[in-house]
């Protein structure tokens, strides 16, 4: 504990923002009334005043906890009164003092406070400390240029170690608190230490100042000197009777404007706009972008058109040249040549390419643009969720631009391209805007005439562009958005479009990107069906260019290690040594007919696929779990499934409460996943149904379908995809609603003569072709003819929506 010496009593000066050490001469201007009347007691007395500094500078009417308790004993050396009432006072720090109580007279403040009396050092330690805080005061006068030598030469002089941390504090501009914990710390090894590491942070931040001030500089000199330097040459220029450089390019400019054929609307703005632009200064930011908005107006396709092919054969041509199959999007192309020859004049179609991965719509847009002679532009969706991506940014934002839309046609140079919005299912929202309602007003034909751009300002005319959107299902595009555009669907491609697309397109692509040839490579078909089968399953064909191009890239390094080896014929044999074992089954079916294990088909993104479902009955009290990752529709439909069979109990040679013994658990295989939609209903009732009655199901029959509480059978989508899958799986019996029938057409004539197709109305159709029984048994009872009437069931397949039908 420090110890203290008589207790005085003296009047007090409070300080905002200033601390003042012992040892320090400091002028203050005092202006509140009993501040001033503290420095006139004070020369009346002893001229001694206690100065200890505000916590919060902002305070007026003080009290003590408004104080900081240690402060110093000064002595006021002059008292100079102004013309405005303030005093300046002249003071000087004496000794370090501790207030222990504080008195507000009427006329000024007294304080009761103990002088501190400091503690002795060690010769060493005094010198050590006092080498270290001289030396950094001196490099900081470095780099502070305000601090004279005098100064130096009067600190290194200075023997008292307390006097030195006064005096060198004093010359640091330290934040309030640190200096306050400075004149807190009595013993002067402790204060030298704090003082240190202060001075330390000091001298970098003020090092680090000086580099930020001198890039600065420097920069702004730069820009000074570039300015004089172009004003000079713009003098001697017009000395030398040359031209000034921002005079030509503004008559340059604006004989491109009178060139240039824009609407009325575009031609006003650019006029209006280059008045401005002619009275700003040529370095002037605002000047820089009137100029870039006028280059984005007088460079746009206003008029500018490709010439179309009309020769609508030749267009057929191109298309079947560029792509295999896709009947419907080439008719619908060829539909709208065959009316632009007619009527010269028509706006451009809207169409959405919705299919699986690979099948080639975006390739096929390509297509359609060289058909009909016109401009490519392909703009990726996928990700988007900005709508200013869209219509653009508005010009008082600093780098506006104009939006995808606009960008692009300035590329293109024409105002009547193919423009292909890609992957369209793909955009998001967020704050920034929903770039899907932007869109609206593009592929609206009743609209897009007049299409506004934020950074444009003015309309333009998009009725002329030949838009195509791709996507892979419908369910991510906005309801709105759907209705602007004409869906064309393209289904997944058949074993034998494959193995044609393959034969004419895939296989030369690949043997020329790979450095081979006709006469040193050949793939037989075998091969390339082995290929398709064994190798990928998908709807497109992406992944079978990829095993094509991995056996071409491992022929071409057989062929460049034996220099020999003038040709190379892969055939099925040796697909398996080039490819490595085989991925997927083909055609493999159960080897014998299961009891409860039924094969449904299902609709996926990537094509149809074929579902497993397994049945097994347990001992218990009639409940029905369901497993597979089930959505929850696909979940209600094994309910659906369950009281269908709970109803005809009878008919099926159960018991009337079979149910209330046994428990019931249903699985689709592949777990992992996720799986939804009611198509599997029949597949579920008939797998539930086998494992009651204990009789197996054909295990080379597929079946799809919606069931109703009284056992009709609904109609479904996505039936091409499936029967695809069935044909990929090696079924060879087909179940299908009947109300599917027509759909039928759609299917290839190669692929359903494979089949033997089953048309059902009822589930017992069904029943009675995929229930495997042995002669001379039957699979319905008689004697339940009269457990339950139709007229007891509601008719549930009358409140189906036929929008929800998977």
């Amino acid at each position: 504990m420090d110890d203290l010496e008589q207790k005085l009593s003296l009047p007090f000066l409070p300080l905002r923002d200033v601390v003042i050490f012992p040892h320090m001469v400091v002028p203050l201007f005092v202006g509140r009334a009993k501040s001033v009347n503290g420095l006139s007691a004070a020369m009346n007395l002893d001229k001694k005043v206690f100065l200890v500094t505000q916590r919060d500078a902002s305070v007026d009417s003080l009290e003590e906890k408004d104080l900081y308790k240690t402060g110093t004993i000064g002595t006021v050396l002059q008292l100079l009164r102004l013309p405005d009432g303030t005093v300046k006072a002249l003071v000087e720090g004496k000794k370090r003092a501790r207030m222990n109580r504080f008195v507000s007279k009427d006329n000024y403040y007294i304080a009761e406070v103990e002088e501190i009396v400091e503690p002795e050092t060690s010769s060493i330690e005094r010198e050590a400390m006092t080498r270290t805080v001289v030396g950094a005061f001196e490099e900081y006068s470095k780099v502070n240029k305000n601090i004279s030598k005098d100064v130096i030469k009067n600190v290194s002089n200075i023997t008292d170690l307390s006097q030195l941390a006064d005096t060198v504090s004093a010359h640091f501009n330290f934040k309030l608190p640190d200096k306050q914990e400075l004149l807190k710390t009595v013993s002067p090894v402790d204060r030298m230490s704090l003082l240190f590491n202060l001075m330390e942070t000091e001298i970098e931040i003020y090092k680090t100042e000086q580099r930020v001030k001198g890039r600065v500089k420097k920069q702004m000199e730069k820009t000074q000197r570039d300015y004089y330097l172009n004003e000079q040459m713009r003098a001697i220029q017009k000395e030398m009777g040359g031209k000034d450089d921002h005079k030509t390019e503004l008559e340059e400019l604006e004989k491109r404007i009178k060139r240039k054929r824009m609407s009325k609307e575009a031609t006003a703005k650019v006029k209006q706009e280059f008045k401005k632009l002619k009275l700003m200064a040529p370095m002037s930011a605002e000047g820089t972008v009137v100029r870039n908005y006028i280059e984005w107006l007088i460079t746009l396709p206003w008029f500018v058109r490709s010439k179309l092919r009309l020769d609508v054969d030749r267009a057929e041509e191109i298309l079947e040249e560029d792509h295999y199959g896709l009947e419907k999007p080439k008719e619908r192309i060829l539909e709208y040549l065959a009316v632009l020859k007619l009527v010269k004049k028509v706006h451009g179609p809207i169409l959405c390419f919705v299919g699986p991965p690979g099948v080639g719509k975006t390739s096929l847009a390509r297509s359609v643009a060289r058909a009909t002679g016109r401009e490519f532009i392909r703009l990726s969706l996928g990700g988007v969720r900005d709508e200013a991506e869209i219509r653009g940014h508005r010009r008082t934002y600093i780098g506006a631009m104009p939006g995808k839309i606009i960008q692009s046609l300035k590329k293109s140079k024409v105002q009547n391209p193919v423009f292909c919005l890609d992957e369209v299912d793909k955009m998001s929202m967020d704050f920034r805007g929903d770039p899907s309602s932007a869109l609206l007003e593009v592929l609206d034909p009743e609209q897009n005439y007049a299409f506004g751009d934020h950074y444009l300002d003015v309309d333009y005319n998009l009725s002329e562009i030949l838009f195509i959107t791709t996507a892979n299902n419908l369910h991510g595009i906005p309801a709105p958005l759907q209705d602007r555009m004409e869906v064309i669907q393209l289904p997944g491609y058949t074993e034998y479009e494959k193995l044609q697309i393959a034969l004419g397109f895939l296989v030369p692509k690949q043997i020329k990107r790979n450095g081979l040839s006709d006469e040193t490579f050949a793939i037989t078909e075998n091969a390339l069906q082995m290929i398709i089968r064994r190798y990928t399953r998908e709807a497109g064909v992406r992944n079978l260019e990829r095993e094509i191009a991995s056996v071409c890239r491992k022929v071409a390094r057989e062929v460049i290690k034996e220099d020999g080896k003038d040709f190379v014929k892969v055939s099925a044999q040796s697909i398996q040594k080039l490819l490595g074992v085989p991925r997927f089954r083909y055609g493999q079916l159960e080897e014998e007919h299961e009891i409860g294990l039924a094969t449904g088909m299902a609709w996926t993104q990537v094509g149809g696929e074929l579902l497993s479902i397994e049945t097994v009955v347990l001992p218990g009290k009639g409940k029905l779990t369901v497993t597979g990752k089930l959505g929850d529709v696909m979940q209600e439909s094994a309910q659906a499934a369950l009281s269908y069979v709970r109803s005809r109990a009878g008919t099926l040679g159960l018991e009337k409460h079979f149910y209330k013994k046994v428990d019931i658990h249903v699985h689709v295989p592949e777990g992992a996943t996720p799986k939804d939609g009611p198509s599997a209903g029949i597949t579920m009732a008939t797998s539930i149904i086998s494992a009651l009655i204990k009789k197996p199901i054909r295990r080379d029959l597929a079946m799809t379908g919606e069931i109703t509480l009284r056992g009709r059978i609904l109609p479904i989508g996505g039936l091409k995809e499936k029967i695809l899958a069935a044909h990929r799986g090696g079924i060879s019996q087909l179940v299908i609603p009947k109300e599917n029938k027509k759909d039928l057409k759609e299917i290839p004539a190669k692929i359903l003569k494979r089949f033997e197709v089953v048309i059902a109305d009822h589930m017992d159709e069904v029943l009675t072709r995929a229930i495997v029984l042995e002669d001379g048994e039957e699979l319905f009872k008689s004697e339940d003819k009269e457990v339950i009437s139709p007229e007891m069931i509601p008719k549930a397949e009358e409140a189906v929506n036929p929008m929800q039908i998977n």
